[in-house]
């Protein structure tokens, strides 16, 4: 129950500040600097400040199931459900000049099928960050910052900022461990991040949390590797960028989606993660080795405003990702997963289910997005903004025998206020495999995903 306290506490200190606002008309410039925002000042310039944010998307999706999947046990060929894909609170506050105070908590992908296996459906909510941060210079130049955090290598799409995703959803498996030894992508770190000049950096010592404790059963050895179960050690990772244009913000380590043509931004960089012995399979029959987890990434991303008298305005990402989790390494994942089960004998994988594909493995991947935002005249005055855009992931997974794994999805989205208030179409387009007698991997038929998010984000 404690955890639900803190939920509590923000909001009777909202609602206070509400009715101060009421009773006091005239103290409105010493409290609010944003009117936008849910904001408390400490100080009269507002840079001492308490802040809380709420998002919600809700999912309406019709999906095309893979071959086999079941719901409860009955067999489903498509599924429609309704979900909360993410539903968060953000508190934070700038206490001095250089101390840094950030909490996230909040639940995901919490649809009907939300725990089935484990059969309760009221375990969802949890904090994912808990971080104290101190700034040891005056501008961005060094932050260090500990505690329950975001903070990533690899790639900006291991930290993104989920309220300015440009794309119906981020490509997940930038998340490289996400809900295996982290909690939703958030690991026990020590990180140092800061700006100099052009550069932008963040270098992370994370404690990894075990495989034990991921809530699934961990599979005995194998031939494949697997995330070991046996020993424990830290894990390092480092991201680093050059902006050739203007500075992204640095308040927190989340990285945006898209700025939607209010900031010109030009970066190119990359990332890694590697961690020890992170991972074990059998060699020969009762033989237990172990292998090092290696991930890098060389990524470019653009956003900017093309005519701001019409409101255009371009955001493009391309990244390259050499995924080396050990040998054969293969993980399928179904984004809120519709399905809980399947009838299929030939399946690569038990979780082959529902929407699921192969989304993390050994291997090379190449993704990319593009979005162009329309003239605001296209919709009226205060009609809001339309941004259509598509992705493409192909992935080269060594555990697929040659055959490629590639997902496209179209969509678009009517930004009635900008981020804050948003729907989105998307369509998914995504590929299914299966093994013959022979344990041969072949490609079957493809499937497809509809999906209507709504998205509110105060």
């Amino acid at each position: 129950m404690k955890q639900y306290m803190y939920v509590w506490v923000v909001l009777v200190l909202f609602a206070n500040t509400l009715a101060a606002q009421e009773t006091k008309p005239d103290s409105n410039k010493k409290i609010w600097k944003d009117k936008d925002a849910i904001k408390f000042n400490f100080n009269e310039e507002g840079t001492h400040y308490f802040q809380v944010t709420f998002l919600n998307q809700t999912w309406l999706r019709f999906n095309e199931s893979n071959h086999g999947t079941t719901v409860e046990g009955k067999a489903k060929a498509n599924t429609f459900d309704i979900g909360l894909r993410r539903t968060r609170i953000q508190m934070f506050s700038q206490v001095t000049d250089r101390v840094f105070l950030y909490f996230q908590f909040g639940m995901n992908n919490f649809n009907a099928q939300f725990n089935s296996l484990a059969g309760n459906r009221k375990l969802a909510s949890f904090f994912h960050d808990a971080v104290c941060e101190y700034k040891l210079t005056k501008a961005n130049q060094l932050k260090m910052g500990a505690g329950l955090t975001i903070a990533n290598g690899l790639s900006r799409f291991s930290q993104p900022s989920i309220g300015s995703i440009m794309t119906l959803d981020v490509p997940v498996f930038a998340q490289a461990t996400v809900d295996q030894t982290d909690e939703f992508s958030r690991k026990l770190s020590l990180y140092a991040r800061g700006q100099l000049w052009k550069f932008d950096y963040r270098l992370v010592l994370s404690d990894p949390f075990p495989i034990s404790s991921s809530g699934t059963t961990v599979p005995a050895i194998a031939k494949n590797a697997a995330f070991s179960p046996i020993g424990h050690t830290l894990q390092y990772q480092g991201n680093f960028m050059y902006q050739f244009f203007e500075h992204e913000p640095h308040t927190t380590p989340y990285m945006t989606g898209t700025y939607l043509g209010n900031k010109k931004v030009f970066n190119i960089g990359g990332g890694f993660m590697f961690q020890k012995d992170a991972m074990w399979y059998e060699k020969f029959a009762g033989d237990t080795s172990f292998s090092n987890m290696l991930l890098l990434c060389a990524e470019s991303y653009l956003d900017m405003p093309l005519n701001k008298e019409k409101g255009t305005a371009i955001s493009a990402y391309a990244g390259y990702f050499n995924t080396n989790y050990g040998k054969n390494y293969l993980r399928y994942n179904g984004i809120m997963n519709p399905a809980n089960g399947t009838k299929a004998t030939d399946l690569i994988s038990p979780t082959a289910f529902g929407n699921s594909f192969p989304m993390f493995g050994s291997g090379q991947v190449v993704y990319t997005q593009f979005g162009f935002l329309l003239p605001k005249k296209l919709l009226g005055e205060k009609g809001g903004h339309l941004m259509p855009y598509a992705s493409y992931t192909h992935a080269s997974f060594n555990r697929l025998e040659g055959k490629t794994m590639n997902v496209f999805n179209v969509g678009i989205n009517w930004f009635i206020k900008n981020h804050k208030a948003k729907i989105t179409i998307d369509y998914q387009n995504r590929p299914e495999f299966k093994t013959d007698s022979n344990s041969n991997i072949n490609a079957a038929h493809r499937r497809s995903c509809a999906t209507l998010q709504f998205q509110i984000f105060i």
